[in-house]
């Protein structure tokens, strides 16, 4: 269809015939998000308060289908790129974002820190770098005072107003540790999210991001597993895949909207996390218990 059809065919959304306005609302479905655009400036246009409702939902389920689709895509693809896959997250209330400007702001905070953080020093004292960069010059921290906020697992927000909760911390923390050549990486605790420092010489130690970068050992988290009446794993130790963390970003951003009330995105959300999902999954518990 070319522009004038396209135009055509959603003037006839206020039809008074009902059976024309459904069929034509099926038909503009159909051809996905690329006639957004169109519909906004009908919507822009329009002065039916009833019309420009049924526009706004219909934008709402074709961008909300366009991230289902981006979503399994980049797990199918192998989700190499974790950025990727917490843009297409925050696309979920942010359709119109740019990965790019995401990218340009991850790397102004990795060349701020390659400014001044030594990388040919003892690992502990790399992380200490780190962290007096991160929580003192970055200013990032905790969102205590809305930590069931949603905005806490948008990367773009995160970034912002350098508040998230602890997932989104660390990993802002671990993209940046990465850009210097650190072996730092994403651990799925129960009810904590943290990070491991993991050399191939051997050397390995955890870091509390959520608790100024905290370094602790392998004997701590047997102590905290051992509290909370678990049998040690493998996935309490051991780096975890991107879409383990992206899976962990969404049942945090699900339990968000639970918490508020918002019924229908929770369960929108939910549908994201299962296309996520294998049927064996067995995922560990949210950050909420955390603080």
């Amino acid at each position: 269809m070319n522009d004038n059809e396209i135009k055509a065919l959603i003037s006839l959304l206020d039809d008074d015939d009902a059976e024309i306005a459904t069929h034509v609302e099926g038909r503009i479905r159909q051809l996905g998000s690329s006639i957004i655009p169109f519909l906004e400036t009908e919507w822009e246009g329009s002065f039916n308060p009833l019309l420009q409702k049924r526009i706004e939902e219909i934008i709402h389920d074709l961008q909300y289908t366009s991230v289902l689709d981006r979503l399994y895509g980049w797990k199918e693809g192998g989700a190499m790129d974790l950025l990727e896959g917490l843009w297409i997250v925050a696309t979920y209330q942010y359709p119109d974002l740019s990965i790019d400007k995401l990218r340009q702001d991850l790397d102004q905070l990795y060349y701020d820190a390659w400014l001044k953080v030594q990388t040919d020093v003892h690992p502990a004292d790399q992380v200490k770098g780190l962290n007096g960069v991160f929580y003192n010059e970055m200013k990032f921290a905790p969102n205590t005072k809305n930590f069931h906020s949603p905005a806490n697992s948008m990367i773009n927000q995160v970034l912002e107003t350098r508040r998230g909760n602890t997932i989104s911390l660390c990993l802002i923390y671990m993209m940046i540790a990465q850009k210097l050549g650190l072996p730092i990486y994403g651990v799925n605790l129960p009810n904590l999210f943290v990070l491991t420092y993991k050399a191939p010489n051997g050397v390995q130690f955890y870091i509390n991001v959520f608790n100024r970068g905290l370094i602790f050992s392998t004997k701590d988290i047997d102590h905290y597993i051992g509290q909370l009446n678990l049998k040690p794993a493998p996935i309490f130790y051991q780096p975890c895949s991107n879409v383990d963390i992206i899976r962990r970003m969404l049942r945090n951003l699900m339990l968000s909207f639970d918490r508020n009330g918002d019924k229908i995105r929770m369960q929108e959300v939910e549908q994201m996390l299962n296309s996520l999902n294998d049927e064996a999954d067995n995922l560990p518990l949210s950050d909420f218990t955390q603080r």
